[in-house]
């Protein structure tokens, strides 16, 4: 959907490298690794933006050809995701990446209107944000679900109340993300600007999800009380239970 955690076209699904790290030693606390240790993000926030920026290539090198664009960016976004394979990504998230990129080219083909490559990742930022804050709403935050399912917790941490409380905070920064996104995608789609969406679609891919990784991670280790043990180690309360 957009961004690292749950990102632009799944860019930030951790891969085996970053799940290797995330289990080592349990003497390790929050202060010795950071969620861009966790949750990684760097090579599929770049990879997502290779098939925007051959969509405008294509376009621009066949006189504004929708059929140009089109193809050049099928065919990199093919290319993308035999590297991915290759490298060891998980086989279902370079799929719906790949799929991500075949779904905007068929509807920009069906509809005839270039800007229409973009509409999939106007509507998928739009129901991120939704689904971003919603989870905060409901005590489920995301970036808690996320981190969890990376160490392997479950829904453990949900059981300390600070950790919960962090994430919640830490998970206002990506909706927060996807919220400006659109700010800036939606104009530029009504406005059919095809070059100045693919412009937006590369500043607000991986320089956005490195400063969201940064800022959330100050605000959840933040919200942490002196002396908590950390990510890996939710402190959880006695027999009361879970948080309300």
């Amino acid at each position: 959907m957009g961004g690292a955690p749950m990102g632009d076209g799944g860019q930030a699904t951790p891969g085996p490298d970053q799940q290797a790290n995330a289990g080592s030693g349990p003497g390790e606390s929050t202060r010795a690794e950071s969620l861009a240790d966790l949750l990684g993000g760097r090579r599929g926030a770049v990879d997502a933006t290779l098939p925007p920026l051959a969509f405008a290539i294509g376009w621009l090198l066949g006189g504004e050809s929708l059929w140009g664009g089109v193809g050049a960016a099928l065919a990199v976004g093919g290319v993308v995701a035999g590297v991915r394979l290759r490298r060891g990504d998980r086989p279902r998230s370079v799929l719906i990446g790949l799929l991500a990129v075949c779904v905007a080219a068929l509807i920009a083909v069906r509809t005839g209107r270039a800007e229409n490559f973009f509409l999939l990742q106007v509507l998928s930022n739009a129901a991120s944000a939704l689904a971003w804050a919603v989870s905060i709403l409901v005590r489920w935050p995301l970036l808690g679900v996320l981190v969890g399912a990376v160490l392997g917790q479950r829904a453990r941490w949900r059981r300390d109340p600070a950790l919960l409380r962090g994430y919640g905070r830490a998970s206002w920064v990506w909706t927060a993300t996807y919220v400006l996104r659109l700010v800036v995608f939606v104009p530029l789609y009504l406005g059919g600007q095809v070059l100045a969406l693919v412009v937006a679609r590369v500043a607000l891919t991986w320089p956005l999800v490195a400063a969201a990784l940064a800022l959330s991670w100050v605000v959840l280790r933040r919200s942490l009380p002196a002396g908590h043990p950390g990510l890996r180690h939710p402190v959880v309360p006695g027999p009361a239970g879970p948080p309300r």
